[in-house]
């Protein structure tokens, strides 16, 4: 029995080492709380920006302001598509939270919401971890086949489900 609480233990702390989206499933056509959870540093470094690379299929993002930290967010040319009535070409391809002092031992989170424009299957976000003394770069994608678990630094990942399906945290 304590070698299964200590597995159970070890496996969450493993979780817990990436950056990693709050809720895992979005359903295709609804608006998603992004919620970034960071969980430590850059080996002990504090954490001083956080970027994240929007996908496409996801529009319309917009950050939620954070104390004491800078936000900005980046546009990019787009696949021209409708949001009610208006034609949008130009969408938010990347946002970042910089300025903020995080330290290795502490945990927080980074908000945005979006509009879930994919087709059912995985989105990958992107996530730069930029730290006092050097950077996570939590961007794999996983092959094919292989477990994501299995990638040193793996990006977040959004599972993408049929309109209506519910949310899974």
């Amino acid at each position: 029995m304590k070698k299964l609480a200590a597995l159970a233990l070890l496996l969450s702390t493993a979780a817990q080492a990436h950056v990693t989206l709050e809720t895992t499933s979005a359903a295709s056509g609804s608006y998603y709380k992004a919620v970034l959870k960071v969980g430590h540093g850059c080996a002990g470094s504090p954490t001083t920006g956080i970027s994240v690379e929007l996908p496409e299929g996801a529009q319309l993002a917009r950050p939620m302001p954070k104390a004491g930290w800078q936000v900005q967010v980046s546009k990019s040319a787009v696949k021209p598509f409708d949001n009610h009535g208006s034609v949008v070409k130009e969408d938010v391809s990347r946002i970042s939270w910089t300025g903020g002092n995080l330290p290795g031992d502490f945990y927080d989170e980074f908000v945005f919401q979006t509009r879930i424009a994919a087709q059912p299957g995985k989105l990958y976000f992107k996530v730069t971890q930029q730290c006092a003394q050097g950077s996570n770069n939590w961007v794999e994608i996983p092959a094919d086949g292989q477990d994501a678990h299995s990638l040193k630094f793996p990006a977040a990942v959004l599972q993408v489900t049929e309109p209506g399906q519910a949310h899974q945290h």
